[in-house]
């Protein structure tokens, strides 16, 4: 987190950056604020982690409330928020009985909902890493995706120039990075498209929630701080003049407070089809969007039925 206070009625009430804290906690470096003199007006700038460790240090205070989704997040019957609060206590150096001094307190109170929002974000690398930000203070966490070739997700994933065969079982991997250990990653929705553009073609449900494609099998969600989950190379029909299929797999993710995630799980619903993305019943793009990059697959025009045969008489 960053907290700025302006630096000028501090000094105009006797006060320096070195004699502000966190939550009057002075003897500890990593709670005072530093002070950046580059912008007008000057402000007192408050750099933190929201990992346990950081939040006890300093003194600060993280809570979890629950409500109801509405607005970005109606999709979700259930939405989690974390609100990080605390003071910067002025600390006064006079060494007599009296002061002249007023003392100095800040409150604040931030509140983030765990849902990630995103706005005209876009990725086309494999395991590329982004930091998930919005203008209104959306909380910031960092996500990647990567893919792998096999079941114990340490492989990379090396897909050839020729494109994989068809029903090459592609491993994937959603990782959020930069948490405190109170919050797991939640899935709510994989899909493939046939560009790299979230919202702006056709697209197929590898699974929505509870439902899912036969041959998709989701290994982790919702119970530490990476998805996972397979499914099987395909191509798309509309692709069926192209000796090659090029298709980019999206991942909408949100955050969960790790003792209630199964309360959150998605609502099952039957999107099974393939259809527009940006149709009606579909919100999800108001929702952060991790992407892979092209997944490519070929058709594979070796093999018996290339073969000549020839009938040899008795």
């Amino acid at each position: 987190m960053f907290l700025k206070v302006f630096l000028c009625p501090m000094y105009f009430g006797g006060y320096n950056e070195s004699l502000m804290a966190l939550n009057a906690r002075f003897n500890i470096p990593a709670c005072r604020g530093v002070a950046d003199w580059s912008v007008n007006p000057p402000v007192l700038m408050f750099n933190f982690s929201i990992s346990q460790d950081s939040l006890t240090l300093c003194g600060n205070n993280m809570n979890i409330t629950s409500q109801v989704g509405s607005g970005y997040f109606s999709e979700f019957s259930s939405v989690q928020s974390v609100n990080i609060s605390g003071l910067i206590n002025s600390w006064d150096p006079s060494i007599s009985s009296i002061t002249y001094r007023q003392q100095l307190m800040y409150q604040f109170s931030c509140l983030y909902p765990l849902q990630y929002l995103i706005n005209n974000t876009e990725l086309s690398v494999s395991g590329v890493s982004l930091a998930v930000k919005d203008n209104n203070g959306t909380f910031i966490s960092t996500l990647s995706m990567s893919l792998f070739s096999n079941v114990n997700y340490t492989n990379r994933l090396q897909i050839p120039g020729s494109g994989l065969m068809l029903k090459t079982r592609i491993y994937v991997k959603v990782k959020a990075t930069n948490l405190t250990n109170k919050f797991n990653v939640l899935l709510d929705r994989c899909y493939a498209t046939t560009s790299p553009y979230p919202v702006s073609s056709t697209s197929y449900d590898l699974f929505v929630g509870c439902t899912r494609d036969p041959q998709t099998v989701i290994d982790l969600n919702g119970i530490s701080q990476e998805g996972r989950f397979s499914f099987e190379a395909f191509r798309f029909v509309e692709h069926k003049n192209l000796t090659i299929s090029t298709f980019y797999l999206h991942c909408v993710t949100r955050l969960c407070e790790n003792s209630t995630c199964a309360a959150v799980t998605p609502r099952c619903v039957r999107r099974r089809e393939v259809r527009a993305v940006d149709s009606p019943e579909n919100n999800s793009g108001d929702v952060a969007t991790v992407t892979s990059g092209p997944i490519t697959t070929r058709v594979d025009n070796g093999g018996a039925m290339d073969q000549k045969f020839h009938i040899v008489p008795d």
